[in-house]
């Protein structure tokens, strides 16, 4: 029998999962993990799409819990700071 907060538990894991199921957010922390840190900038030159994209995508991530930004000047680089995801991400891509 499950207990009263399993469902919590699974339901933010879910969130987690369904944040990094877009190829776009997938494609961002797999860059994030291998470059260890990142801004905005590097990314649009990565992954040729419009800075306004790779905001609303970091958005989702950081709000999920999976990235965090830290400020330097005027730019903000990026790092993955969720374990589970971690993990998650070098199982997919691991050679």
């Amino acid at each position: 029998m499950k207990r009263p907060n399993d469902m919590e538990m699974l339901a933010a894991k879910a969130e987690i999962l369904k944040a990094v199921a877009h190829p776009i957010r997938l494609c961002i922390v797999r860059g994030l993990l291998e470059q260890g840190e990142c801004n905005v900038n590097k990314m649009q030159d990565c992954l040729q799409i419009p800075q306004s994209t790779i905001s609303q995508h970091l958005s989702k991530l950081r709000d999920t819990g999976i990235i965090k930004g830290n400020r330097q000047g005027v730019e903000i680089f990026y790092q993955v700071v969720n374990e589970d995801v971690k993990k998650i991400v070098q199982a997919l891509f691991k050679e």
